[in-house]
């Protein structure tokens, strides 16, 4: 496992700071990443991984100890200061550098052999360092681990990857820094700057402070403080002598105060799984944009197949004409439009996984133009036919009542006012036959056109919103899990 570096995220708010609550965090955050595939980078959600499930192991152990970690460059004193706080002689102090080559522990109190496991330090770099003699003045570290790491600016690769693999699972971080090297770059950009999401478990220590001249161990302070403010950091800073055993006793206050607080251990997990999430944090929007309407796309991809001239000719009463295939570059220009407000403001792996999903615009031009034609053209009603008949058969009536009346002598007010009559009535039939004819020829042009944008809107779904939904509920699933 490496550490994480980067500005981790905020804590999601009311999050539960629980075991479990950490531990469902960790694998919503797995899930999500694994879901995402190929929008997020495949290196770092690989990373991601191996980081969370190192959380989860370190929850496992439970939080019976915690670990503390001298972490420093080289000739800072991170050795003479362990023996210092321990009271023992066991890290290894010397003029050559670097002198410590892999991680020591001392342990206070209790079994943290599986821990020590865990975080693989080797056996013959462990020791116990409460007795039956001096319990009662080591009480207020027991439950503490204490380790002195490797320089973190090692000419020794391995060592700064001993650092790096450690420090996600610290749950107190001591930097310890010398009056000469505190400013170091690599200290401040690569550790303290990417890590200040953990200041809160965090100890500075200006060790050495013996070589200082006097009056000026204020002044070094001082600057410490302000090197850390500009990183983003409000860290408590300490002067320290393992020579002098000046300071020892304030940092041994300071460890007891953290190895008292019950939550370190959680404080720790929840930082490291939000620091995990950091490098993911552009890899989401803020938001999935809200889905176009499905109606008004597929009454646009309608208009592209030509159904306003079908509708037309249904409402003027002739024979609907063949549908048209729709032009590619128009489907394609839909498709674009469409596209665009479902994918808007997402980040651009999204918006082309998006892309990839849906059909292609000739996909969706050539089911377009079948969907369309497989429309039949609903049936007319019969209302205008029995009016016209019923008006033929009057008017036919009306007529041979005249002819014979004027033929057998009847007076005109007996023959001509009647047939009038019924060729009148006649008359009346054919324009309600008229009218009929025109609401059924607009009934028939509604029903076609409710049919096609019926069909289309359901095209629009199939190759595009569903899709496109698969996607952006994998997208929906990672920002959660961001705390986004």
């Amino acid at each position: 496992m490496t550490t994480t570096l980067t500005t981790p995220l905020p804590a999601p708010a009311g999050a539960p700071l629980t075991r479990q609550g950490l531990e469902g965090r960790a694998d919503a955050l797995a899930a999500a990443l694994t879901a995402a595939g190929g929008q997020v980078d495949p290196f770092l959600a690989a990373q991601a991984h191996e980081d969370l499930a190192a959380v989860r192991r370190r929850l496992e152990l439970g939080g019976d100890h915690t670990v503390v970690a001298l972490v420093g460059g080289t000739g800072s004193g991170k050795s003479s200061l362990f023996n210092a706080i321990s009271g023992l002689l066991f890290a290894d102090v010397g003029a050559l550098r670097p002198t410590t080559d892999e991680a020591a522990a001392c342990v206070w109190g209790g079994d943290a052999e599986a821990l020590l496991d865990f975080l693989q330090v080797a056996h013959a770099r462990r020791i116990q360092r409460e007795s039956v003699l001096d319990g009662d003045h080591e009480r207020a570290l027991h439950g503490m681990v204490l380790l002195d790491l490797p320089d973190h600016d090692s000419v020794a690769r391995d060592h700064a990857e001993q650092v790096d693999r450690l420090l996600p699972m610290i749950d107190l971080l001591v930097w310890v820094v010398d009056p000469q090297k505190y400013a170091d770059n690599a200290l401040h950009e690569r550790y303290l700057q990417a890590l200040r999401g953990r200041q809160d478990n965090m100890l500075v220590l200006v060790n050495q402070a013996d070589t200082l001249p006097t009056g000026a161990t204020d002044t070094v302070l001082a600057d410490v403080r302000e090197l850390l403010a500009a990183d983003g950091l409000d860290v408590e800073v300490l002067a320290t002598s393992a020579v002098t055993g000046a300071g020892i006793g304030e940092v041994r206050e300071r460890l007891a105060r953290a190895v008292a607080r019950p939550s370190t251990t959680l404080l720790t997990a929840a930082a490291e799984v939000e620091a995990v999430g950091g490098p993911f944090a552009g890899t989401a929007a803020a938001a999935e944009a809200a889905p176009p309407d499905l109606a008004a796309t597929g009454a646009a991809l309608a208009l592209l197949a030509g159904t306003d001239a079908l509708a037309a000719a249904a409402r003027a009463g002739a024979a609907l004409p063949r549908p048209e295939e729709p032009a590619a570059e128009t489907v394609a220009a839909e498709r674009e439009n469409w596209l665009a407000g479902a994918t808007a403001g997402l980040p651009p792996r999204w918006a082309d996984a998006v892309d990839t999903a849906v059909a292609p615009a000739e996909g969706l031009r050539a089911a377009l133009a079948a969907a369309v034609a497989e429309v039949t053209p609903p049936a007319r009603g019969h209302r205008a036919t029995r009016l016209r008949l019923a008006a033929a058969a009057l008017g036919a009536a009306a007529a041979a009542y005249l002819v014979l009346a004027l033929l057998q002598g009847v007076g005109p007010a007996g023959a001509v006012v009647p047939g009038l009559a019924g060729l009148a009535a006649a008359g009346v039939l054919l324009g309600l036959a008229t009218s009929a004819a025109r609401e059924e020829a607009a009934a028939a042009a509604a029903a076609y056109t409710a049919q096609v944008a019926a069909r289309t809107a359901g095209l629009v779904e199939e190759l595009l919103a569903r899709p496109a939904a698969e996607v952006l509920a994998r997208h929906r699933r990672l920002r959660e899990a961001l705390g986004r």
